[in-house]
């Protein structure tokens, strides 16, 4: 089928999206073809454009954050049916690996291929301007198509909004799990976030879940420090300087019990400063992607290793997309997970630039691509 969709050319070279005629193939075995609601707008696919995350391919078809509804599937295909509501997992699941079986299953060994350029059978889906053209994430949610493998899809209940599940496909259990899962958050802690976008906002909704006595965001935009107290954050500060005082003045000196980083882009001093933040055996989550050629970091190793904290990465917050997908949705249905207010500003695909300028520019917690009917 022909429609449209936001592709890079050239990756890397900030040359931008070109929203263009696209032709996608039909789904083969154990795919789905699923029309979109929306897309959210992930800060990973700015990654691809920057170069932060080098690819060494193109074209490729961006979006990983999406939900909508099965219109066509292909062979084998046995979970679910046209008509079915779902989400879109950034990271697929195949509940057969060692991974999976071991309960990690965000660390499915089809994950590896995520980024590899063509659909998990080596081939492609999707074409443009007389070639193959290689989706983010298997998915490739710039586009109000998309052929889906069925392991990158989980099903939801029909009365699910999908503008709002759309963006549990990434955003929002990587931000919710850093907290609940990675950082092990206990009841009475005193939490700090380092950034508050699309992923620091629902480490604060997961740090009020798990019963947080003080979360504390670190962040320099005004109106996403004001925001994140909407989102159960009980105070706000603008640099790492009024955290360090702050977080002194809240534990008599002894530092925060948990710190997770989740800034847009983590740069070669801030494993540190989070080091300083916490307290003696506390814990560090780093959830925030770095420039991919980034080795030389700021660490005070000796201070770290005498003081016993951990120093946890995570990918997809260590959530479970089959288990944790339905559970978001279920909380958000019971009035317990904020979603509808994470989105700031909704776009059509063509302004796909001006989505992502906004978002670099700090103006959205998220902002969504709305495909019309």
């Amino acid at each position: 089928m022909k429609t449209v969709g936001a592709v890079l050319w050239e990756p890397g070279t900030r040359s931008g999206w070109s929203v263009e005629e696209i032709e996608l193939d039909p789904p083969k075995s154990r795919e789905v073809l699923v029309k979109l609601a929306s897309s959210g707008i992930c800060h990973s696919d700015d990654h691809v454009d920057t170069g932060d995350i080098p690819l060494g391919w193109g074209p490729i078809l961006g979006g990983h954050e999406g939900a909508g509804v099965v219109v066509e599937v292909g062979p084998d295909v046995t979970d679910v049916e046209v008509g079915d509501h779902v989400v879109l997992s950034f990271l697929p699941s195949c509940g057969k690996c060692r991974m999976c079986a071991a309960g990690v299953s965000q660390m499915c060994v089809m994950g590896g291929g995520v980024l590899g350029g063509f659909a998990p059978d080596g081939t492609h889906r999707i074409h443009a301007r007389g070639q193959g053209v290689g989706p983010f994430s298997y998915l490739g949610t710039f586009a109000p198509y998309v052929v889906a493998p069925l392991d990158s899809v989980v099903k939801i209940d029909a009365d699910m909004p999908l503008m709002p599940a759309s963006l549990i496909g990434c955003g929002v259990p990587t931000g919710w799990g850093s907290a609940v899962y990675a950082a092990e958050i206990e009841l009475n802690d005193t939490v700090v976030v380092l950034g508050v976008g699309g992923v620091g906002m629902n480490a604060v909704q997961g740090a009020r879940h798990r019963g947080a006595k003080n979360i504390v965001v670190v962040d320099p935009v005004a109106s996403k420090r004001d925001v994140a107290k909407d989102f159960g954050a009980t105070h706000a500060v603008a640099d790492f300087a009024a955290a360090m005082e702050l977080i002194a003045q809240m534990t008599d000196g002894q530092g925060a019990d948990r710190v997770l980083i989740t800034v847009g882009v983590a740069g070669p001093e801030i494993v540190e400063q989070a080091n300083q933040l916490t307290r003696r055996g506390g814990v560090i989550v780093l959830t925030s992607a770095a420039p991919v050629l980034q080795r030389q970091v700021e660490f005070d190793l000796f201070t770290f290793a005498m003081s016993g904290k951990r120093l946890q990465g995570t990918l997809y917050g260590s959530t479970r997309s089959r288990l944790d997908v339905p559970l978001l949705t279920d909380l958000y249905k019971r009035g317990e997970l904020k979603l509808d207010e994470l989105i700031t500003k909704t776009y059509k695909l063509e302004d796909i630039n001006e989505a992502f300028a906004d978002m670099r520019a700090g103006k959205n917690i998220r902002g969504v691509i709305v495909y019309d009917d």
